[in-house]
């Protein structure tokens, strides 16, 4: 169904047009009718429809005055023109205006319904055109090599969703079920071109060039070597190195991490001996989640570093070099957007059981977990939370009502607090308590600015009503806010819109000047906003169901 608006100062025609014809069979729904210009901008600025008939000749703003607005903000909205025969030149003057459709009055339904047909036919074709399944499904699979890359390198740099790992290896066709996974980084040795000076013979993007071409050699080398020893993974480029994940079904890591190394080894021997450059690779630990496949990246990457003390033209494993007996206890991205989310608009249980969840791996690893990678975890959250802080902590640690925990917390030395907790148990209570407290803050600082706001709105607009010119527009660029943002917080704080309530401030006015002053009614149309006195007193009478005449005689006891 296409949203149509129906525009025409005469109530019969109004009337005769909605009754005659079967919109709904036809596409349409029909979600508002005006009598006059003005009325139909709002309807349109108020639900954005996909057609407007509309009448010519209409007081306050006239068919093409309303054609010429809605072209302006809203250029694919169709319109229609409703004109006399002695209107129809000055209507076809308009031609800028990309008009539709003209149907000339006198009109019958089947002349508006032909008019109307063919306007959803150009709508239907647009339509069309935007949803052409068969042209999306041919770039949509002339694109998947480059958006499969692009779902691998998101895989290594940011913490995906299982669901959504499940969700982008579907839509691409990729197998990436395992028991465990094993990330390699193979980088050219010697400098990058952006470390080169390039000399006198080579310039910076011959360089480049040469270094890329070089870089898709490496690639093309190991990914025949997996293909060969019928490994299942994936080889891609990122950054100045070769990528390589291997995914393996052995349920032995160790004997993952042998297999690896003696496929690392063949590429590296058949890169020094077709391409006649050295290559050094860094490898993570193996893992036995494709969710930590980004930490054990981050290793491979880390064990490259140690080149410096170890030399080039080698295989590095992050296991050899730092010595690590068990995977640290991580705090990922995804834990602490859900984390701080929660701390801004979540409630207290829901925090009790995000809080749980972050413990939950660290206390039932206790025994086996160092009390550095627990101080580095506990200074992770305090970090995350202090992300939330636009105010020093000490005055939200102290409201924590957690008896020692709290009182240590008041004193302000975050890092030294959180090494002095008697066991992880306290700890998270702690951790509890104080998000507890803060989020009390956030909540009752959210609505004093909410109320804030709409106090400064409404002061603002107490001061200005007398502009005709004052809009939503206007208002929230005087307080530096998105008109979205504002209507929203308007409505939650005062049950009503702020058109709507511009417009009862204006009415109101203009029903108490009406009774206590001797003004024109010209002049407290002027005085109240509006610069078109018959507008002000079409407003009037709409709103209060007298003309102003009829409310000043009837206020005073005059007769009407």
């Amino acid at each position: 169904m296409y949203k149509l608006i129906l525009v025409d100062d005469e109530a019969d025609v109004r009337e005769g047009v909605l009754g005659e014809i079967d919109w709904e069979t036809n596409g349409y729904a029909v979600i508002g009718v005006a009598e006059n210009g003005r009325e139909a901008l709002e309807l349109v600025e108020k639900s954005a429809p996909d057609v407007v008939v509309t009448d010519i000749r209409m007081p306050f703003m006239d068919g093409l005055q309303l054609a010429e607005r809605i072209r302006s903000a809203y250029p694919s909205t169709k319109i229609i023109i409703l004109t006399g025969y002695d209107e129809f030149e000055y209507a076809r003057k308009a031609i800028h205006l990309n008009i539709e459709e003209f149907v000339l009055k006198p009109f019958s339904a089947g002349d508006l319904l032909q008019a109307l047909r063919k306007v959803k036919g150009n709508l239907d074709a647009e339509l069309a055109e935007k949803a052409n399944l068969d042209s999306l499904q041919e770039h949509y699979r002339r694109s998947i090599p480059v958006l499969t890359e692009l779902f691998l390198v998101s895989l290594i740099t940011r913490q995906l969703a299982p669901h959504d790992i499940r969700e982008k290896t579907e839509h691409y066709g990729m197998s990436l079920e395992g028991r465990h996974y094993a990330v390699s980084v193979i980088q050219l040795d010697g400098p990058t071109p952006e470390g080169e000076s390039g000399g006198a013979e080579r310039s910076p993007s011959r360089l480049r060039f040469d270094f890329e071409l070089q870089s898709f050699a490496v690639r093309n080398i190991a990914e025949e070597i997996v293909s060969a020893h019928g490994g299942r993974g994936y080889v891609f480029q990122h950054s100045n190195g070769v990528v390589l994940i291997e995914i393996s079904q052995q349920s032995d890591p160790e004997a993952v991490r042998v297999g690896t190394a003696a496929l690392l080894e063949e590429i590296r021997h058949n890169v020094e001996k077709y391409i006649r450059r050295t290559v050094t690779i860094g490898t993570g630990a193996v893992t036995s989640s494709l969710t930590d496949v980004k930490y054990a990246y981050a290793d491979a990457q880390a064990a490259l570093d140690y080149r410096i003390l170890l030399g080039n033209n080698r295989i590095i494993a992050i296991e050899d070099v730092e010595g690590r007996t068990v995977a640290p206890i991580r705090f990922d991205e995804l834990q602490e957007q859900a984390f701080l989310r929660c701390l801004k608009v979540g409630t207290a249980e829901e925090m009790e059981a995000i809080v749980d969840g972050l413990f939950a791996p660290l206390i039932a690893a206790e025994s086996s977990c160092s009390f550095r990678d627990a101080q580095i975890f506990l200074l992770q959250i305090v970090t995350a939370m202090l992300k939330v802080s636009q105010e020093p902590m000490r005055r939200t640690f102290q409201e924590s009502a957690l008896g020692p925990a709290g009182e240590r917390a008041a004193s302000g030395d975050w890092v030294k607090e959180i090494t002095q907790f008697a066991g992880l148990g306290e700890a998270k209570a702690w951790v509890i308590a104080t998000c507890a407290a803060m989020m009390s803050r956030i909540a009752s600082e959210r609505q004093s600015t909410y109320h804030s706001l709409v106090e400064q709105a409404i002061q603002y607009t107490k001061a200005h009503y007398a502009d005709d010119d004052l809009s939503i527009a206007k208002v929230c660029a005087q307080l530096h806010i998105s008109p979205g943002y504002f209507s929203s917080v308007f409505k939650r704080e005062t049950k009503s819109t702020y058109v709507n309530y511009l417009l009862h401030l204006r009415m109101e006015t203009a029903k108490e000047m009406l009774l206590t002053s001797e003004l024109k009614t010209f002049e407290i149309a002027e005085a109240v906003g509006y610069a078109d006195p018959n507008y002000f007193s079409f407003s009037f009478k709409k709103y209060v169901g007298l003309s102003p005449k009829d409310y000043r005689s009837r206020g005073r006891g005059e007769p009407l």
